[in-house]
């Protein structure tokens, strides 16, 4: 079992910065793949970021590249999401979850149903 919980969200505005952090506890954290997905009002969940177990590899959705970075820490085990250059079409909830399958595939973790556990979102708005 792995729990997490988001922080961090929040109202902002166009060209500012969030960082949202994901704290996971239970299993070994250090040997998941952890990413970040996004959910907008009425569109699916989509992929943001992912990071591998030990950090050395990470991969960005298009819309965010250059702009979010992922990072984790594996002594805190915590996950975070570092989003610069908001846009109001950064607006969502933001999940971050967790694919306890050992072996990273940047394929895959762009796929929400590889991943096993999902945290309750946080929300961020980001005005115009």
């Amino acid at each position: 079992q792995v729990q997490l919980v988001e922080s961090g969200g929040g109202l902002v505005q166009a060209g500012d910065s969030l960082r949202l952090s994901c704290a996971a506890s239970g299993r070994t954290f250090s040997s998941v793949t952890m990413g970040w997905f996004r959910q907008a009002p009425g569109k699916e969940r989509e992929f943001v970021a992912a990071i591998s177990w030990s950090g050395s590899s990470t991969y960005y959705a298009d819309s965010v590249k250059g702009r979010f970075t992922i990072s984790r820490d594996n002594a805190k085990n915590t996950v975070n999401l570092q989003m610069n250059s908001l846009k109001p079409e950064d607006t969502a909830v933001y999940y971050c979850a967790a694919d306890t399958h050992p072996v990273w595939n940047p394929r895959l973790a762009t796929r929400a149903y590889s991943y096993d556990y999902w945290g309750q979102g946080t929300q961020v708005t980001v005005s115009s």
